[in-house]
């Protein structure tokens, strides 16, 4: 009975250990011929019809192309470092963290879990399964700033956005160099953050206080507030910049043109790379010539934008895509 009871013991012990190391390394069940799963964490609702509905559409890419299981939620801050992890430890092969302020959070938890990737559209840190992959959006900002500098009648344009970070910034800077190549003498306003995810009174509010300094050309990243931008720049009679998605046709109908991230090619280039277990830890950038950024006139204000104009964003853009023109954008 004595030696019964021991060998009864011992097979608990071994299979909680089991257990106890599974746990830690569950990720292993997505790269081992298991159903490959995607998660992807957002700052935002995926309804906003801007960025993180962006990264919904790459998901939904994914989803269909390689029949992946997916799953999403939003969360921010130190939650979706434990989203990270409960992820890894449920078998996800794959994390996308949609935003600059994940990045951080991927490469510590990549550490203990060596057998899921954690990716971050932009940041600048990287582990052997850990990276960031980011969306040349500048290019369609400078493009739109362009537009801002050549038909200004106040001489002044201006930007609102919901937090102070570096990516966002630096989108906002290449508007800013395409108002100033268009136009060397037009007024560039400082960004407005009205810091608040989601709070559309705030962004209107935010709008307001550039449209009263005298822009009369507003870009935003304000995310799933962007419609406090676009009614502001309705109520005012001035004209708003769509980001992100294409945002033309916003029922205010104060949106001019729109710098768009087309999602699927990249997270779908992503999420083969993991599945095929070729993903190396980077920093990928995704611009015009991958057809993942584009500048949209609104069809709606055609007639309203000089043909003239039209053929010199047409011959930016095409100089962009061959890298004739190389658009400014922080390093970070």
């Amino acid at each position: 009975m004595k030696l019964k009871n021991l060998l009864l013991l011992v097979g608990v012990a071994f299979v909680f250990g089991c257990d106890s190391a599974t746990e830690k390394q569950a990720g292993g069940d997505a790269k081992s011929g298991g159903d490959f799963k995607v998660a992807l964490l957002t700052p935002g609702p995926v309804s906003d019809a801007g960025w993180s509905a962006m990264a919904y559409d790459g998901l939904q890419a994914i989803k269909g192309d390689l029949s992946a299981t997916v799953d999403n939620q939003e969360v921010t801050g130190a939650k979706a470092k434990e989203a990270m992890r409960s992820y890894a430890q449920k078998g996800y092969g794959l994390v996308f963290g949609h935003g600059y302020e994940y990045n951080e959070y991927g490469a510590a938890v990549a550490k203990d879990f060596p057998n899921t990737v954690f990716v971050s559209s932009s940041g600048g840190k990287t582990e052997a399964n850990a990276g960031a992959f980011r969306f040349y959006l500048e290019q369609g900002m400078y493009l739109a700033g362009y537009m801002a500098g050549k038909m200004s009648k106040t001489g002044t344009v201006g930007s609102v956005a919901v937090i102070d970070v570096p990516s966002i910034n630096s989108t906002l800077k290449a508007y800013a160099a395409g108002a100033k190549a268009a136009n060397p003498k037009i007024k560039v306003l400082p960004i407005v953050y009205f810091g608040v995810e989601g709070d559309v009174a705030k962004a209107r509010q935010a709008t307001e206080q550039v449209i009263n300094q005298g822009a009369d050309f507003v870009m935003h990243q304000a995310n799933a507030a962007a419609q406090g931008v676009f009614d502001a720049c309705r109520a005012k009679n001035v004209y708003a910049f769509g980001s992100n998605l294409d945002q033309n046709d916003n029922a205010s109908g104060s949106v001019v043109a729109s710098a768009t991230i087309i999602a699927r090619p990249a997270f779908l280039d992503l999420a083969k790379k993991v599945k095929d277990k070729s993903y190396k830890g980077e920093v990928s950038l995704y611009g015009m010539d991958k057809e993942a950024i584009d500048f949209v006139i609104n069809p709606a204000f055609a007639s309203k934008v000089p043909e003239d104009l039209k053929k010199e964003i047409e011959v930016l853009k095409a100089n962009i895509k061959a890298g004739k023109l190389v658009v400014p954008k922080d390093e970070f």
